[in-house]
C-alpha cells in the first residue's frame, strides 16, 4: 500500500528544510530536545529481530536479562522483539532461540519517527511545550507532569509538596535540564510515626507508561482524600514519596520518538544516540559485581554502568534521598536479613514485560528476606496478573536501584515491569496497564508499615455499613452493622505456590489505627459462625 499523500508531502518538506539548514534546534548534549539528524540516526538502526523462544519460562528470563535490548513482547505469538548484535544472538541460540528480521516493527518505528520530525517542524520556535507526547495523548510530558503536580498541591493545600532532591546531568552542566523533584504526599493534620512508600518512575527514558501511572496514583490519592476511605487512610497515616521522573533529560529525548534509555551525559559515546549512562546500572551497592555480565563497561552500550559507582547526579540524588527516608536495618553480610518489622517499600516502575521482581538480581541466591519478599511479590502480582519472580534472568544485573534500598538498608524493594512495549498505545495503557497496576500501588501503600509481615495475612476486600451510614463519617451514637469480606487467597500462583491459610479471627477499631497504644480493638464475627476458611464473610 502506498503511504498517505500527506506523509509523502511531509517527507518532501522535511528534506527540503533540512537541506536549507534551519532544523537543528538543539545540538547533542546541549539541550533536552532531539534534532532531525538524531531521528535519522535512530532510523538507521536495523539490527532488530524477532527472537522466537522455546518456552514461556525462558522468554520471561530473557526479558529480565535483555531488558536493555527488549523492544516488544509477543508472548502469545511466541517471540520477543530485540535489538541484538551478532554476539548476543550467538549467546541466545543455546537457550533455543531462533531469529527473523522484525520487518513490521521497523516499518512502524520509522513511521512514528517521521511523524515526530514533521511535528517538530510544525512547532513555533520558542512556543510552549506540548501538553502530551505527540502521538500519545494519554502521556504527559515532563513539563506537564510537574504542572499536574502543582495543580494537585493547589487542589488540597497541605497534602502535597515538592522536595528538590538534586539536579539532572544537563542542569549540572548549566545547559538546561531539570530539578530532580519528589512529590511528597501526606496529611500533616494527623501526627504519628508514618511509614514511607517511595515510588520512582522513568529511570529508563523510553518507558512511556511509567511516569503517567505514578502520576495517576498521585491523582487518586489527592482527589480521593476525604471521600475515598482507602485514599484517606493512606494519606492520614502514611507518607507517599513519588519521583515521577528519575531521568528527566533522557525523557525529553524519548518524547521525540527516540528509543532513549540512558541519561544524556555527553562525556561517554559523545554526540551519538548511544551516549550517556544506564542509571539503573550506576547505583553504588553491587556496582559492577558480575564480571561484566550484569552491566557493560563499553560507553556506547545500552547498559553502560558509568565510570564509577554512583557517578551520575541523578543517581546521587536518588541514593541520598532513599537514605534519608529509612534507617539502615540490614547487616553488612550478604546473608544478613532485615528484621521482620522493617518498615517501608521502594517501588521502581519500569516497562515492560509484565513482571513483578524482587532482589537479588546479581545472583540466583535468594535474598535473606527472600520468603517475605516472595509473599509480597505474589500479592502485588495478584492485582496485575504479571509473573512474580526474583529478578534474575538468563544472566544477572548489577548496580540497580533496589540494591541500595534493600541491599544497603533492608527495605522491601520491588520492580514492576508494565505492559508489552516501551511506546505502549494509549488504548492499551488506559484499558489494561493503568487499571491493573493502580490497585497494585494502592495495596503497597496499605501494607507499607510492616510489609514483611502484613502481606502474609488476609486482606479485607469489601466493607459496608448499614442504616445509610456510608460516607466519609458516621455521627457518634448511630447504630451501625458492619458487613465485610476478608480473604487470604489473593496470591498470583503462576510461578510457584504460596500457602493459603484459614482465617483465625478479625477485629476492628474506630478512628484510631490498630498500632496506636490507645486503640480499642473490637471483635468481628464470622457470618457463618466459624472461622475455618481462607475467605470469610464478616459481621459486627
Amino acid at each position: 500500500m502506498s503511504p498517505p499523500r500527506r506523509t509523502v508531502i511531509g517527507l518532501a518538506l522535511l528534506t527540503a528544510m533540512m537541506a536549507s539548514g534551519p532544523a537543528a534546534a538543539h545540538g547533542p548534549g546541549t539541550g533536552p530536545g532531539s534534532t532531525y539528524a538524531e531521528l535519522e540516526q535512530e532510523k538507521a538502526v536495523r539490527n532488530i529481530w524477532k527472537a522466537f523462544f522455546p518456552d514461556l519460562a525462558t522468554a520471561r528470563r530473557a526479558a529480565i536479562s535483555l531488558h536493555a535490548q527488549l523492544l516488544e513482547t509477543h508472548y502469545d505469538q511466541g517471540y520477543l522483539v530485540l535489538q541484538l548484535e551478532p554476539a548476543e544472538m550467538d549467546r541466545l541460540r543455546p537457550f533455543g532461540f531462533r531469529f527473523e528480521p522484525a520487518v513490521d516493527f521497523l516499518a512502524e518505528r520509522d513511521r512514528r519517527l517521521t511523524m515526530q520530525q514533521i511535528h517538530q517542524l510544525a512547532r513555533t520556535p520558542g512556543g510552549p511545550e506540548p501538553a502530551s507526547i505527540p502521538g500519545f495523548a494519554c502521556y504527559e510530558t515532563v513539563e506537564e507532569t510537574f504542572a499536574v503536580g502543582d495543580a494537585l498541591i493547589a487542589l488540597k493545600p497541605g497534602l502535597g509538596s515538592w522536595v528538590d532532591i538534586g539536579n539532572s546531568w544537563l542542569k549540572v552542566q548549566g545547559t538546561g535540564g531539570y530539578d530532580m523533584r519528589v512529590l511528597r504526599l501526606t496529611n500533616p493534620a494527623v501526627g504519628g510515626d508514618k511509614p514511607k512508600l517511595f515510588v520512582q518512575a522513568a529511570i529508563h527514558a523510553r518507558e512511556y507508561t511509567t511516569a503517567p501511572l505514578v502520576l495517576a496514583f498521585a491523582r487518586w490519592l489527592v482527589e480521593g482524600h476525604g471521600t475515598v476511605a482507602d485514599a484517606t487512610w493512606i494519606l492520614d497515616h502514611h507518607e507517599v514519596h513519588l519521583l515521577l521522573h528519575a531521568n528527566p533529560d533522557g525523557r525529553k529525548r524519548a518524547e521525540t520518538g527516540l528509543s532513549w534509555r540512558k541519561n544524556v551525559n555527553n562525556n561517554h559515546c559523545a554526540n551519538t544516540n548511544s551516549r550517556g549512562i544506564d542509571l539503573n546500572r550506576n547505583f553504588s551497592f553491587a556496582w559492577n559485581t558480575t564480571g561484566g555480565e550484569g552491566s557493560s563497561g563499553n560507553a556506547c552500550d545500552l547498559t553502560f554502568r558509568g565510570p564509577s559507582p554512583g557517578s551520575e547526579p541523578e543517581v546521587q540524588a536518588i541514593q541520598s534521598y532513599v537514605r534519608s527516608l529509612w534507617p539502615d536495618r540490614r547487616g553488612p553480610g550478604p546473608n544478613d536479613a532485615a528484621p521482620a518489622d522493617t518498615s517501608g517499600i521502594h517501588m521502581d516502575i519500569h516497562s515492560y514485560s509484565q513482571l513483578v521482581l524482587w532482589p537479588w538480581g546479581d545472583t540466583d541466591t535468594p535474598a535473606p528476606n527472600g520468603p517475605a519478599l516472595q509473599t509480597l511479590g505474589r500479592r502485588i502480582a495478584w492485582f496485575n496478573n504479571y509473573t512474580p519472580t526474583q529478578s534474575i534472568g538468563l544472566y544477572p544485573t548489577d548496580g540497580t536501584s533496589d540494591n541500595v534500598s534493600y541491599g544497603e538498608l533492608g527495605v522491601a524493594a520491588f520492580t514492576i515491569e508494565l505492559g508489552t512495549s516501551f511506546f505502549q498505545s494509549c488504548t492499551a495503557y488506559n484499558n489494561t496497564v493503568k487499571p491493573a497496576n493502580l490497585p497494585a500501588l494502592i495495596y503497597a501503600a496499605k501494607v507499607v508499615r510492616t510489609p514483611y509481615i502484613t502481606a502474609g495475612g488476609p486482606e479485607v476486600t469489601a466493607l459496608s455499613l448499614s442504616n445509610g451510614a456510608e460516607g466519609p463519617g458516621v455521627t457518634a451514637g448511630t447504630p451501625v452493622t458492619i458487613s465485610a469480606s476478608a480473604t487470604d487467597a489473593r496470591f498470583n500462583q503462576s510461578n510457584g505456590t504460596e500457602p493459603v491459610q484459614a482465617l483465625a479471627g478479625a477485629e476492628y477499631t474506630i478512628d484510631t489505627p490498630p498500632w496506636d497504644p490507645d486503640a480499642r480493638a473490637r471483635l468481628v464475627l464470622a457470618t457463618d459462625g466459624t472461622f475455618n476458611s481462607p475467605t470469610e464473610a464478616l459481621t459486627a
